[in-house]
């Protein structure tokens, strides 16, 4: 089985199912703080390969259910501007494994080949107040 660099939204019941799918596969999960990574535009921009620009965000991120940000209007390095200064954007959860990143949880299913019922742990936000609330800093990395 592989280790899997996973990049979750701290308190995100979405990610902490798509973790314990892979965790029940066998996979061992190492688990970083999405919203607190240092990113850079080209490290950001490895997860997302030649995806079309608007499938790198977050569907229910709050700007882009607002209306404020519109990713099928957006080119690469704008679309990267806006995560750096706003990582609720991003698509997630952000995984590396076995030398490939991938965002997006059906990206690293269909990579690792399980045969997860993406209704049973979702691809959008599942808390009841959508979006989830961000979670306070603790102050502890």
């Amino acid at each position: 089985m592989s280790t899997i660099l996973f990049y979750e939204k701290p308190g995100c019941r979405t990610n902490a199912r798509q973790r314990r799918a892979l965790e029940a596969a066998g996979h061992t999960v190492l688990v970083r703080d999405l919203l607190a990574e240092p990113w850079t535009a080209e490290r950001l921009r490895g997860f997302f390969g030649q995806a079309p620009v608007a499938t790198w965000f977050n569907p229910a991120a709050p700007a882009v259910k607002a209306g404020t940000v519109d990713p099928s209007a957006l080119d690469p390095a704008t679309a990267l501007s806006l995560m750096l200064a706003d990582p609720l954007l991003i698509r997630r959860p952000l995984a590396e494994v076995d030398g490939q990143r991938h965002a997006g949880f059906e990206s690293l299913r269909d990579q690792l080949g399980l045969a997860v019922d993406l209704e049973a742990v979702a691809t959008g936000c599942s808390h009841p107040h959508s979006p989830c609330p961000t979670p306070k800093s603790t102050g502890t990395p």
